[in-house]
This record gives C-alpha cells, structure tokens and sequence, in this order.
C-alpha cells in the first residue's frame, strides 16, 4: 500500500518554481503513515503524463496525487490526460460550472471562455472543492484499486484542499491509521561517513530507522518509526537516539528544530552569562546566526567586524607588533580578538574569527580556506583553533562553516567546564 506524487508543470523542470509542493505531499503522507517511495515531475506534455501514469500503476501504487495542470490554458492537461489513460468521457459538471461563475462575479470579473474548461472532469470522478481558487480537484478510483487526488498549483490553495478533503476522505478509506514520526538529530565537526561507520549496526534496524545526511559541515541521522501514535513513535525512537548521542559524544548537539545558534544560546542562558564576538573573514555571520533567536539578547551583547587592520588594532586592541610580524590570519590575532572584544563589550566569553575566505588573498604558508577562532572566557583564559577549509573552495561556504564552527568551539567549552 503506497502513494505516488506527480506535479505536473514544464515551469518545474525548467527550474523557474521551487517545487515546494512534493516536500508538503511527503510531510503530510508521513505523518499519515502512508508510505510513498516515488516521486515524479512531468512536463505539460500528454505523452509523457500517460507515461508517468503508466509506470506508477505498474509500481502497484494505490494513491497517486497529481499537483498542476488545473488551470484554463491549453497546457493545462491533467484532467483531460488522466481521462485518456483510462478510457472515460470527460463531462462538463454544472455545480463546478456555476460555482465559477459566482466565484468572478464575487470578485467583480467577467468569466473568460477559457475558464469553462475548468467545470469538466472525467467522468465518474468527484469534486475536491477548492475554496481559494477557481481550479477544483478531484477524487477518483478509476479502478478498485486505485485512487487518484488532483490539486492545482498553487501551494495555499493545494494546502487547504489537502486539509479540508484530502485527509478526512484518506482517513474515512482506511489510510492513516499508523503515522510516520521522525527525530532529526544533528552533529558538527565529524563527517558523514565516519558517524555512519560509530552507528553502523543501528543503520539496518527496521522500525525505527536511522538513514544518514551531509549538507555545509552538518550531518544528520533521520530517526523514524511507524506506530499507532506519536506518543508511541516516540517511545519507539527514545532507546535509539539514546545509543546515538552516546556513541557521538560532544559531536552530537542537537535535534529538530535546534540550532548550533540556539544551543549555544541556551547553554548560556543556563550559566547565566554573555557572549560578544569579532569577526573579519565571516563579515557579521556569528552574529547574525546569533540574533536570528528570539530572546538572543539575554545573553548576546554585541559584536565588532574588524575587517581592516586598522579596527583590529584601534577597537579591539590587537597588538600592532604581533600583527605585523604573524599576520592578521594567526593564532595570536585570533585569540587577542575576542580577548578585546570580551573587555570592550564586558561579556563573560569573548568569540573571534579571523581567516582566508576566497577566492584570492591566499598563499603558499597561508591558503584559502585557513581560518583561526578565538575563544575568550570568563576568567580571561584564552585559546585558539586552526581550521583548513579548502576542500569547500566557496567563498560562502567557508564563512558559513567558519562560523559555525566558532559557535561549536564554544558549545564544547562550556559542556566541558560545565
């Protein structure tokens, strides 16, 4: 027992709209513990809709649900194609038909001929209102053993048929009786494949399962489970996840919605102290990642982005010998950053970063990608870490990972000294 989503729309393939609809069809059937294994995008091409159509039905999917191609242009085709591949009449409906009719006069518009296409369904089908839009859906068991959900386009109106018809009639056929509960939990500074060869045996468990991600320098290991509920789901994952963040120790940090951002943030709130940062290469990142969490500013006070030398010597009181002599990417600049930016601020930790981001500025002793973190605390011990990042070869992406890896550094200090 399995569903298929196809979305429909050459706009798709041509990358000109985020087809952020098949990422709420996946959620939505996860939570309903409706199973799907496939997804499939298709051009506004008759042909291949009956192709697509073809291959899910040999899969032996029991659902398919179709997004775009609802509208009143030509290449509006999905209806009419879904007719086709199983032989039936397309019939106008006079409930669709004065629906819209009442819909434009409400809106103060004259129908367009056009739009009369709109009010035609395959024969048999039935309606799956919409009230956002013009385009209606349907719902349609072309066979015993096959269902079939139509939705237009566009994702408010598709979420709202999704909700008020979708679910209650997935649920009244006997669908959703299990659900699909998921814990992503999430790691710095260990790879994909290292984490995946500590937690190898958990890798073939069946319910829950554990599937691995990579993406910037963060890596996750997804959670499932099927059960009757989600309290149940949950007591299922708990063990799991248990086993995980003790294999993974200080590379574990958080899970869900949870940040290296917010983590740090709490950890601070729990201590009862402040954080100020200095940054060069990362040009405000820190704090940015900092104040994107509502509440930030109990415990982040500020920061400075020294950028020239000029503001690292003349704010931030990094010695002008030490930096003529190793440099502004060094250890010893790093460390006298966040030391300057602690005293200045009067926070209790004090977070610099100073490096090579690309794609010039980089040379044989000092490459692109060499980036040192500073890290200041409370009793004005200081400490520096080397990071070598070229292997991202982006500019944005060794800010982005030269940031959270200072947030990260900070995390680890204070669990240690917790």
């Amino acid at each position: 027992m399995s569903a298929e989503i196809i979305c429909v729309g050459t706009e798709l393939l041509l990358g000109d709209i985020l087809n952020s609809n098949s990422q709420f069809l996946a959620q939505q059937l996860a939570g309903l513990g409706i199973p799907h294994y496939f997804q499939t995008v298709v051009g506004d091409n008759p042909d291949r809709i009956k192709q697509v159509v073809a291959i899910a039905v040999e899969r032996s999917a029991q659902v398919l649900i179709f997004t775009g191609g609802l509208g009143p242009t030509p290449d509006d085709l999905t209806h009419e194609t879904l007719a086709a591949c199983f032989g039936v009449e397309m019939v106008e409906r006079t409930d669709i038909l004065e629906d819209l009719i009442q819909k434009y006069a409400s809106r103060g518009r004259p129908m367009a001929d056009s739009n009369r296409k709109q009010a035609s369904i395959p024969a048999g089908a039935e309606i799956l209102p919409n009230p956002l839009g013009t385009a209606p859906g349907i719902i349609w068991q072309p066979r015993p053993d096959l269902t079939i959900l139509t939705f237009p386009g566009v994702p408010k109106e598709m979420y709202r048929m999704w909700q008020d018809t979708a679910v209650p009639y997935l649920k009244a056929q006997g669908w959703g009786q299990d659900i699909i509960y998921s814990r992503m939990l999430k790691f710095w500074g260990i790879s994909e494949s290292v984490l995946a060869e500590k937690v190898a045996p958990l890798l073939d468990l069946t319910n829950p399962t554990v599937a691995p991600y990579a993406l910037n320098g963060e890596v996750k290991l997804r959670v499932s489970a099927r059960a009757f509920n989600e309290t149940a789901a949950q007591a299922a994952i708990a063990p799991v996840q248990q086993q995980i963040q003790a294999i993974a120790g200080f590379d574990y940090f958080g899970c869900d919605q949870e940040t290296l951002a917010s983590v740090v943030g709490e950890l601070l709130l729990q201590r009862g102290e402040t954080l100020a940062v200095a940054e060069s290469c990362t040009g405000g990142s820190i704090g940015s990642l900092l104040t994107a969490i509502s509440g930030s500013s109990r415990y982040f006070l500020g920061g400075v982005i020294a950028y020239d030398n000029s503001v690292k010597i003349g704010l931030l009181d990094v010695n002008s010998a030490d930096l003529a002599r190793e440099g502004a990417v060094s250890a010893i600049v790093a460390q006298q950053m966040a030391l300057g930016v602690r005293a200045k601020l009067g926070a209790s930790w004090g977070l610099s970063v100073t490096g090579i981001a690309g794609p010039g500025g980089g040379s044989e002793s000092k490459p692109v990608g060499l980036v040192y973190i500073g890290l200041a605390g409370p009793n004005r011990e200081v400490e520096s870490f080397e990071y070598r990042l070229s292997a991202f070869q982006e500019r944005d992406l060794i800010r982005h990972y030269s940031a959270e890896s200072a947030l990260d550094c900070l995390r680890r200090k204070m669990l240690r000294i917790a």
